[in-house]
């Protein structure tokens, strides 16, 4: 059998592209994050300078250029909207799943890799970061091709790769790849495996890549830049928490249960299985993948500051070793114990996320009808699983149903709830009222965290407000005619404490965001 089959690259192909990029232009761009890379990138085409990123038409340092770069391409082929800012992280997730099929499939078998994809594709994170307008697929392309080009001992694609990596987010990509790399090297004592990876000069490679941008950005703006981008943006989010609520050691195994949906019940199995059941010549791969998902899950434990998406690149690792599992089940003639166990774990995730949908209508007014539909086809469809697997014992069938799985719950979130929902998380709805109803020549101040969109749907920088300080209170003893945009939480925290001046009106209210107006003359 060809390591490489066309029907099946066409089928993951066909698959990926459908699933991310289905409904990235429906739904607005959602805050705080997806508008800055956004506007960040119009900005750029706006001043003409595609060296210096800039937001409120300010300098920062958050982040490289790599993805602010391809989403002005974006724009500038599209225009300024939502999918040309949510393409490039659309494309580059499914180019992801399209290189995990083709390195599954060397490492072990074509099915192997071909599972492996679907999984990847079909699984609730992978699907929803691969929609989003933020870094993380980009980063997420390169680190997972450096990695497969190690395995694979293609070293200068390797270097090639990491320095991509690092032009996206900075250190981390070279600093994750070496790291996993090296521990692999170290746990199979094949230390001698670096004198065959040209290191002088592929660290050469990779500087000669990634270092013009940083130079270039120290020799125009000097110890702001580094201490800024290096100093906060890298070594302060990792020693000090951005969200102090979210410091404890558990809060990436939710995210690694609900993110894996619908495969969370196979990924135990598949440990279980790589560990006691494997051939040599897999088990050496399996062991890479184990250390590459495990540092990941673990550096981020570690570090203070904690999102989401900081994780991300853990999934290709944990979405090859199941599609190597469902690629052994399948060879196997007897596997009544392993199908139990599958009936056991795939059983309980969907019983838990099917009622969690139904559960969650009751909080959710507006898409209720939505969620319990959902819910009520993912209990079917995880009744559907223990058929296929007890009484047909078709692996194939129970794979291809958890796959429809994870298409369906997309579907149902970016067409029926995400839309819906899309006022409580954008400003697009009250940023169309402000350009039409009210005077842009006045003053307006901006809760931060709904600054970014609200800079990219009127581009108005507006003046930002911390929440939770004293900005709201000394904007709001602003003199003369003042617009305030604010979260509800913060309006209700002023209206419990009488500190809303009488002279402050709701123009606006969409999603629990507000627009506020004081009508006063200037003394």
């Amino acid at each position: 059998m060809k390591i490489i089959e066309k029907n099946s690259l066409v089928i993951v192909f066909c698959v990926a592209v459908a699933t991310l990029f289905w409904g990235i232009w429906g739904v607005p761009l959602l805050d705080p994050d997806e508008p800055v890379y956004a506007e960040t990138a119009r900005e750029m085409i706006e001043f003409k300078d595609f060296l210096s990123p800039r937001i409120y038409n300010e300098y920062w340092y958050d982040k490289p250029p790599m993805y602010y770069w391809l989403v002005a391409i974006a724009q500038y082929i599209f225009g300024f909207n939502e999918f040309a800012a949510r393409f490039p992280a659309a494309l580059m997730a499914s180019a992801t799943s399209v290189m995990v099929y083709v390195g599954g499939a060397k490492l072990f078998n074509e099915r192997a890799g071909f599972w492996a994809s679907l999984v990847l594709t079909s699984c609730i994170q992978f699907f929803y970061m691969g929609k989003a307008a933020v870094t993380d697929t980009t980063l997420l392309f390169f680190m997972t091709g450096a990695l497969l080009s190690f395995i694979h001992k293609r070293y200068w694609l390797m270097y090639i790769c990491m320095a991509l990596a690092t032009l996206t987010k900075g250190p981390i990509g070279i600093v994750f790849p070496g790291a996993i790399i090296f521990l692999y090297i170290l746990c199979m004592g094949r230390l001698d495996e670096i004198l065959r990876m040209h290191v002088i000069r592929g660290l050469l490679l990779y500087f000669l890549i990634a270092a013009p941008w940083y130079y270039a950005m120290y020799t125009v703006h000097g110890m702001e830049f580094i201490d800024t981008f290096l100093g906060f943006h890298n070594v302060t989010r990792f020693t000090t928490p951005e969200h102090a609520n979210r410091v404890t050691f558990w809060y990436y195994i939710p995210v690694v249960i609900l993110g894996l949906f619908p495969w969370t019940g196979l990924f135990v199995l598949s440990i279980r299985s790589s560990i006691g059941e494997s051939r040599v010549d897999d088990m050496r791969n399996l062991i890479f993948l184990h250390i590459w998902w495990a540092f990941v899950f673990l550096f981020f434990t570690v570090c203070k500051t904690k999102l989401v998406s900081y994780i991300l690149p853990m999934f290709p690792a944990m979405a090859m070793v199941i599609g190597w599992y469902i690629a052994w089940v399948e060879s196997k003639t007897r596997y009544n114990k392993v199908l139990w166990s599958w009936i056991f774990g795939s059983g309980i995730m969907y019983l838990l996320l099917g009622a969690g949908w139904i559960v969650g209508a009751k909080f959710l007014s507006e898409v209720s009808a939505s969620l319990i539909i959902l819910g009520i086809v993912t209990l079917i469809l995880g009744a559907a699983v223990i058929i296929a697997i007890y009484y047909y014992k078709d692996v194939q069938l129970a794979s291809f149903i958890h796959v429809a799985t994870g298409i369906v719950t997309m579907v149902v979130a970016f067409t029926f709830v995400l839309p819906v929902l899309a006022d409580r998380f954008s400003m697009k709805t009250i940023a169309a009222f402000y350009k039409q109803e009210c005077y842009s020549h006045l003053p307006v101040h901006v809760d931060k965290f709904l600054r970014p969109g609200f800079m990219w749907y009127t581009r108005a920088p507006g003046k930002e407000m911390l929440p939770k300080t004293d900005d709201f209170k000394n904007a709001l003893q602003k003199e003369g005619w003042n617009y305030y945009v604010v979260r509800g939480l913060e309006l209700r925290r002023f209206q419990k404490t009488n500190q809303l001046p009488e002279s402050v009106t709701v123009l606006k209210e969409a999603g629990d965001i507000y627009l506020l107006q004081k009508l006063q003359e200037t003394k």
